[in-house]
């Protein structure tokens, strides 16, 4: 036992001599006399005692509330998308897919009369599920010559699949399988609540992952190593198929008046569905913007291997200042076409109201500090970076058509304003980052970029986690 223990600790050493070797600079550490003088700047005050007090007892949020803020608060808007009905992921990261599928529905609704849709995010979250396990797979073949340690490889055993995404996703998954009504595949425990299916699938794949390279190592070529990977996936669908449900090759569907009664029933496949009541060309009508003041604007850019499909489309998008983006989205809000939309929701949001504004909380009084930082130090320091879509349906403009506040239709079930977030123009600046948009709603200048051959970024890139 204790040879084994000294042939793994020689060996530990033998990895990583320069940690254990090294000798650790003194003057870096925190002195005695440090904190003699960290206690003597602390002044022993009755404010700090009370402040202690307040926030030893209760939520710092609550403590940081900026009442004043809530006076004379609007929640009435110039310009909003009509939509009706409110959707709930649940406690599951598809919050890129009912934002995709919230925008479809709008238009649907809207084009054709209907008074009331939801589409099944099971559905087209069973092919995404399976897609993305695809990726994975084949990303290991395609790698399988590289070593174990190479970033990449590193990279797709760190990522083998989650729920989370953004909207390639939507593009490429619904132009492929198509759509179905939320009555044709409801919801599953699986579906509300992801993460054990999301745990064992990415198990399993991990495992699939390193026969892949064990094979490959052993001399079996390419042809091979696919059509085990093949049959790895039979596994991966049987899988999904028990948590979701098996999704529906063809379905009957009764659409209704406002009244409730049937206008007419039809029998379609979940692409006619979609081309019936759709038929938007996602892939090539629509365009992502960014707002990411870290990097160079009026610049087309892509992200190795940030896709759902193997055969799908990396994300890319045009950088663009602010206000350019702002100017895209009235347009489309004042067209009546909701937009995919995402942002760093968690940051400044009163959830009680359902508003979103940098002045709702004052922590800089509560604490006696500044937070300074701008939205580009924020973004290179990861404090900052788009974590949550929804759907940009609403904006309130002044009589000089600038905007005052917008509205985005939320994932969360109903709640305040109707399960709807509101942001404050001023928040919008801070934590907004990515919009699709339908390419006639872009300026000339976007245009332009579009025709540039776009700059290839990684896909470790902290600024392109995927949105959940």
């Amino acid at each position: 036992m204790k040879k084994s223990l000294f042939i793994i600790g020689a060996a530990f050493s033998m990895a990583f001599p320069s940690v254990l070797a090294a000798t650790p600079d003194k003057t870096g550490g925190i002195s005695q006399s440090d904190i003699e003088n960290f206690r003597s700047a602390y002044d022993k005050t009755p404010a700090n005692k009370a402040i202690h007090n307040a926030i030893a007892n209760n939520d710092i949020n609550s403590l940081a509330v900026n009442h004043s803020n809530k006076n004379n608060f609007d929640a009435t808007f110039s310009h909003r998308v009509k939509s009706k009905g409110i959707t709930n992921q649940r406690s599951s990261g598809r919050c890129w897919l009912f934002t995709g599928l919230n925008v479809l529905r709008a238009q649907m609704m809207r084009d054709h009369d209907l008074p009331k849709l939801e589409l099944s995010q099971s559905y087209n979250f069973f092919w995404d599920q399976l897609e993305k396990s695809n990726l994975f797979l084949q990303g290991i073949i395609d790698t399988s010559s590289l070593p174990a340690d190479d970033r990449k490889v590193d990279w797709l055993f760190s990522n083998p699949l989650s729920d989370g995404g953004q909207y390639t996703g939507i593009s490429d998954n619904l132009m492929k399988y198509g759509v179905v009504p939320i009555e044709v595949m409801g919801e599953s425990n699986s579906s509300k609540s992801t993460s054990t299916m999301r745990r064992l699938l990415g198990l399993r794949l991990r495992e699939d992952g390193l026969e892949l390279r064990k094979l490959a190592a052993s001399g079996q070529n390419t042809s091979a190593l696919v059509a085990r990977k093949k049959e790895m996936l039979k596994e991966i669908y049987r899988m999904l198929a028990l948590n979701l449900g098996e999704p529906p090759t063809e379905f009957t569907w009764s659409r209704r008046d406002k009244d409730g009664n049937v206008v007419s029933t039809e029998t379609y496949t979940p692409q006619s569905f979609y081309k019936t009541f759709a038929g938007n060309d996602l892939k090539n009508d629509y365009v992502m913007l960014m707002n990411d003041p870290t990097r160079e604007y009026y610049k087309l850019y892509e992200i190795e291997f940030d896709r759902h499909g193997y055969d799908g489309y990396n994300w890319t998008y045009v950088n663009l200042p602010i206000d350019d983006i702002k100017k895209m989205a009235i347009a489309s809000i004042k067209d009546e076409n909701a937009m995919y939309f995402s942002c760093d929701v968690g940051k400044f949001i009163d959830r009680e109201r359902g508003v979103l504004d940098i002045d709702n909380f004052d922590y800089d009084s509560l604490f006696g500090t500044k937070f300074g930082m701008d939205k580009a130090d924020r973004i290179r320091t990861h404090s900052s970076a788009s974590s949550h879509a929804m759907t940009l349906v609403a904006v309130d403009l002044d009589a000089n058509d600038t905007p005052k506040k917008w509205m985005v239709e939320n994932s969360w079930g109903n709640g305040a304003n109707d399960g709807h977030l509101i942001m404050t123009d001023k928040w919008f600046d801070e934590y907004m980052f990515r919009l699709v948009v339908n390419k006639k709603y872009i300026t000339p200048k976007v245009k332009e970029v579009l025709k540039q051959n776009p700059t290839l970024l990684p896909p470790w890139d902290p600024m392109f986690a995927e949105e959940e």
